[in-house]
């Protein structure tokens, strides 16, 4: 058996994902994702020693910062996180350097191409520049003509375009972007990120199914009975009530978050583990999906709105009542829905997506519930057994569980659920990298794998039209349903899952 560390195919594979010398460019640079998480994930990079000693960050904002301001503010985001790493830090603030810049204004821009030039120069970034617009989504269209016409996105090979979503607000808006887009830059250019698609646990949901022969061959309707999609959170919208009140749960989480995670437990084995093959099964899949019910959504979609909760010393405000939130909002702050998929694989089996705020607990997963036994044998020894269940747990306490039937202890033949448990952390003795880690270092490698493609962010808006339409035109015929805070949503949300008797599942 060959020495892993000199076999030389898995040489091959580490040098091809060293990251090229190159400049990052980040937009938005004194706004809160640049401080908690894009400034974070660049430092366990460079702690990793998996960035270039060639290699450069421009933060880009409208506010009249110098080098050494920028350097502070960042030096104070990762201060809390780096008191072991201070020579470190020393050296990495090094890198970071910064450049005044409105997209609105073209001499800012051409000034910026300029001060790309001297930093090539003096880093030797080989003209290599990774742009990441981390700005409000109104502003994507005017900095990708900005950049077109600076001519900074010119070189295919060594320019490339990150995008934080959302990427437009419906199926009509994200064509436009996308075309807008495309006329800036090609499309291999272009890398939409959503930092679901960087988590461990999320890619590996394709390794289980894909490395595994005991789960594809009953990964399908003949097996499985229906499929639960949770992201729950446990805080309210805490500072994003300028964003939230124009997006909601089903802009902010369902048509991005979830429907990605759907895409990636149901797509069919690619040809080649290929990030086009990949996303060409991803986009496959997603257009094969509908609502249970598209001509009337209000049979397969419920909105919710959290209302007060918490308890008497520590009361929680309910979402009309959060700063910066209008009191007579309609915004929903929890979304359940019931979807199919349309092909071989999956035709009959219903999927449930859900995601809210302020629910009773803070968890990502994925449950797989397989079909009954045919034959209940143990059924006169004390009851049924339950359908066993495989729970991917995208966070927290990463992992998986898979729940079967024993036999209890004692002389009779009853049978109960067990489960076996999975956990990265105590696996492999540490927790895995945050998932702006992966995409980041991902987006400067120019691997597309974990980033969705243009007919992939327009199937997943189709999926959603028609309850964005009803929303949109018909208020009333979906009604928004207040639940108490740290609940698990309205009962209405139940009541979807009983038409078809089964339960949510709640840890």
């Amino acid at each position: 058996m060959s020495n892993p560390t000199t076999n030389p195919l898995r040489v091959g594979l580490r040098q091809e994902r060293v990251i090229s010398p190159q400049c990052l460019v980040i937009f938005g640079a004194s706004g809160d994702l640049t401080h908690r998480k894009l400034i974070p994930a660049l430092f366990q990079l460079f702690k990793q020693r998996r960035l270039p000693s060639e290699f450069a960050v421009i933060g880009c904002a409208r506010r009249k910062w110098d080098d050494n301001e920028f350097r502070q503010k960042m030096e104070n985001a990762l201060s809390k996180d780096s008191k072991e790493d201070q020579n470190l830090l020393k050296d990495f603030l090094k890198l970071l350097f910064y450049q005044s810049v409105d997209l609105q204004d073209p001499e800012g821009v051409i000034n910026l191409a300029t001060r790309l030039e001297e930093l090539d120069r003096i880093k030797a970034t080989h003209s290599n520049k990774t742009f990441y617009l981390s700005i409000s989504p109104s502003f994507y269209g005017p900095a990708c003509n900005a950049l077109r016409e600076a001519g900074l996105l010119s070189d295919i090979k060594r320019s490339r375009l990150v995008i934080e979503k959302p990427f437009g607000r419906d199926y009509s808006s994200a064509q436009i972007l996308n075309q807008l887009v495309q006329s800036c830059c090609q499309e291999s250019q272009v890398f939409r990120i959503d930092h679901y698609l960087g988590k461990e646990t999320v890619q590996n949901i394709l390794v289980m199914r894909f490395a595994n022969a005991i789960f594809e061959p009953i990964w399908n309707r003949n097996y499985i009975s229906s499929i639960q999609i949770t992201a729950a959170e446990t805080v309210g919208v805490e500072e994003r009530a300028g964003y939230y009140e124009s997006s909601g749960a089903l802009r902010d989480m369902v048509q991005n978050h979830l429907t990605q995670m759907l895409a990636i437990t149901t797509m069919e084995p690619p040809g080649h583990f290929d990030p086009e093959a990949i996303r060409n099964e991803k986009a496959k899949v997603l257009q094969a999906a509908r609502l249970a019910d598209e001509i009337k959504p209000w049979n397969c979609c419920i909105r919710g709105q959290y209302s007060k909760g918490g308890t008497q010393n520590q009361p929680l405000l309910g979402y009309q009542e959060e700063p910066g939130v209008n009191p007579d909002s309609t915004t929903e702050t929890y979304v359940a829905t019931k979807l199919f998929i349309d092909n071989w694989r999956w035709q009959g089996v219903p999927f449930y997506l859900r995601t809210g705020k302020r629910l009773a607990k803070r968890l990502s997963e994925v449950v797989l519930t397989f079909r009954e036994a045919p034959v209940h044998l143990f059924d006169a020894a004390g009851g049924s057994p339950t359908s066993n269940q495989l729970i991917l747990r995208i966070q927290p306490n990463e992992g998986a569980d898979f729940r079967f039937e024993v036999k209890s202890p004692g002389s009779g033949m009853r049978s109960r659920p067990v489960e076996m448990e999975f956990s990265y952390e105590e696996s492999f003795g540490e927790p895995s990298d945050e998932g702006y880690v992966r995409l980041l270092a991902d987006a400067m490698l120019g691997d597309p794998t974990l980033f969705t493609r243009s007919d992939e962010v327009e199937a997943a808006w189709r999926l959603y039209t028609p309850i964005l339409e009803l929303i949109e035109d018909s208020p009333w015929q979906l009604p928004l349903y207040p639940y108490e805070s740290r609940t698990w949503g309205p009962a209405e949300a139940d009541a979807l899952l009983a038409k078809d008797e089964l339960l949510w599942r709640r840890p």
